[in-house]
């Protein structure tokens, strides 16, 4: 610190510089500090929705609503009661740890223990895996509980949060992406934009999650089913009965199928890009290319072949041969026929 020089009666000659530095490194040491301690601290989740409440009592007023899947920092905890702090953030963007507005609301106060599951439970992360599973299987029903879609992608989130080394992170981290994506096309598929015909012209999934799981667990299978996902974004809507879209579509499943010939999704690949080769077959005619027509009919047939003797066991070579049947047969697979 600069001390202050004074002349006669006292006045201040020099202002003293304010110590920026050791300021800036304050703030600094601070923020480290904090950061730390939040990484350190214990945290969780609920298995079940719960009520928070102002002190360890059911008679106390209630602060709000945690729903399953919801962090918990866990502050204390007695046999009855745990004192957390609930986050709850919107389950779509909640990885998204960058952005201040996506943090969601804060609420400290009391839930019960029983059904707080944190990173010290033993299983924990089949515990909350299993609850995920139910949740999805609860959001699949006609009458389900409401918002159980969200609930699971949640749960999900939190194994591959919480339990980042279990064997079930990876697997976790997917599926909530996967329902994330489901659960966004769906509503990008109500919009008058999905009938445009190049991808770029309608709404796009959100890539993040799908990303995420390419990133974290590059290799496996979950990381090349979310490669497969991110495809969608790249499909037309209506091909409008042009042979760009067919063609552009066909590519990319086949190289998918190329790249990643150890996918479960492999099979699916090489069917969706056999279909597009069918359609071609049609689409071709007319537009009087009908050189074109027959190499499309030639690569069809050879891709759905390809599918029946590769993946003899997969659903999908039921499929080819069934594919390989209509284009020997000269039934058409896209469009309408009056024969």
């Amino acid at each position: 610190m600069i001390p202050e020089i004074r002349g006669e009666g006292g006045i201040p000659l020099v202002r003293p510089r304010f110590p920026f530095r050791e300021f800036a490194i304050l703030i600094a040491a601070s923020v480290f500090f904090v950061n730390f301690a939040f990484a350190q601290a214990l945290r969780g989740t609920l298995i079940h929705e719960e009520t928070i409440r102002v002190s360890p009592s059911a008679d106390t007023p209630k602060l709000g609503e945690a729903e399953r899947g919801h962090e918990l920092i866990i502050i204390d905890s007695s046999r009855d009661w745990t004192h957390v702090e609930a986050v709850l953030a919107d389950p779509q963007r909640e990885a998204d740890q960058d952005d201040e507005d996506n943090q969601g609301k804060t609420i400290t106060g009391w839930v019960q223990s029983k059904g707080v599951v944190s990173m010290n439970t033993p299983n924990g992360d089949k515990v909350i895996f299993g609850e995920a599973l139910s949740s999805e299987d609860e959001a699949s029903r006609r009458r389900g509980r409401r918002d159980a879609a969200n609930d699971a992608m949640r749960l999900y989130y939190r194994v591959y949060d919480l339990f980042p080394n279990s064997p079930l992170a990876a697997e976790g981290l997917y599926r909530a992406a996967d329902i994330r994506w489901q659960v966004e096309r769906a509503d990008i598929m109500t919009r008058p934009s999905a009938r445009e015909r190049d991808a770029y012209m309608r709404g796009q999934m959100n890539e993040e999650w799908m990303k995420l799981v390419m990133k974290k667990y590059s290799g496996t299978k979950w990381s090349d089913l979310a490669a497969f996902r991110l495809i969608e974004n790249k499909l037309c809507g209506d091909w409008q009965s042009a042979s760009k879209c067919p063609e552009k579509e066909a590519e990319i499943y086949e190289k998918y199928a190329k790249e990643h010939d150890q996918s479960p999704a492999a099979p699916e690949a090489l069917y969706d890009a056999a279909w597009r080769q069918s359609a071609l077959i049609e689409i071709y005619k007319s537009e009087a290319n009908q050189k074109k027509s027959e190499t499309a009919k030639s690569r069809a047939t050879e891709i759905a072949q390809k599918i029946v003797n590769q993946y003899a066991q997969s659903q999908w070579a039921i499929r080819a041969a069934t594919l390989l049947y209509y284009i020997q047969q000269g039934i058409i697979t896209y469009g309408n026929s009056n024969d």
